[in-house]
């Protein structure tokens, strides 16, 4: 049997969020980000979801809020890989995903960390939402404590899927996807985590990401939706 760790694990950090803010980030990143009417419908009852944005609970205490920028140490983004050039929205997400679930504190400074997955970002302003992904990193006190453990987690992706309700709103209105080029993918998998003095212990993961592939351009990240979608 695996030791358990005492600390929390990188991937589940973002989602102990308040109720009210996930609801709202939920409408943000379907809603907003896909631009699908059928979607909107659904999830905002009819709403205003830029609204919805615009009146979220405050970011809780450790995550980072929308409005700072990330990090770009000049030491560069310590064990976050680079975004690979793909432009096929599954493969991009099941990387994505792969590199969100993967971390090393022996080599890699919280700032580095925030600053290798800015990365991955879209640079559309109007569809990015730094804050869902910037708040997977713990805090700096919760990130230390992790480091003195010399604590690191890699990732094995098992699949990538496009969301029943994803499809549906697609084939509903196959044009809406033309204006952002925002696709929605849950990606499942395992993350094994490990820790001073042969401690580890293995989980599964799941999440849903958004992720944005114009015509004739490599994906970007735009956002992690802050419940996953089957």
């Amino acid at each position: 049997m695996h030791n358990r760790s005492p600390f929390l694990s990188l991937s589940s950090y973002g989602t102990r969020w308040p109720v009210t803010r996930r609801i709202a980030f939920a409408a943000v990143t379907v809603a907003v980000l896909l631009a699908l009417a059928g979607v909107v419908a659904l999830l905002t009852g009819g709403g205003n979801s830029r609204q919805a944005a615009e009146t979220a609970a405050p970011a809780p205490s450790g995550s980072t809020p929308s409005s700072e920028a990330a990090p770009t140490p000049s030491s560069g983004s310590g064990s976050v890989p680079m975004p690979p050039q793909i432009s096929e929205p599954v493969a991009y997400a099941r990387a994505a995903a792969q590199m969100l679930w993967s971390y090393d504190t022996r080599d890699t400074s919280r700032d580095q960390q925030l600053a290798g997955m800015r990365a991955w970002m879209t640079t559309e302003t109007k569809y990015a939402d730094w804050a869902s992904v910037s708040g997977q990193v713990p805090d700096p006190v919760l990130w230390s404590r992790m480091a003195d453990q010399d604590q690191h987690a890699t990732a094995h992706v098992t699949e990538g899927h496009y969301p029943s309700a994803f499809k549906q709103a697609l084939a509903d209105d196959p044009s809406a996807i033309t204006e952002a080029y925002i696709y929605v993918v849950t990606v499942n998998g395992t993350q094994q985590i490990a820790w001073k003095k042969g401690g580890s212990g293995a989980e599964e993961r799941a999440v849903t990401l958004a992720v944005q592939c114009r015509p004739g351009h490599d994906c970007t990240l735009a956002s992690i939706a802050p419940s996953v979608t089957q």
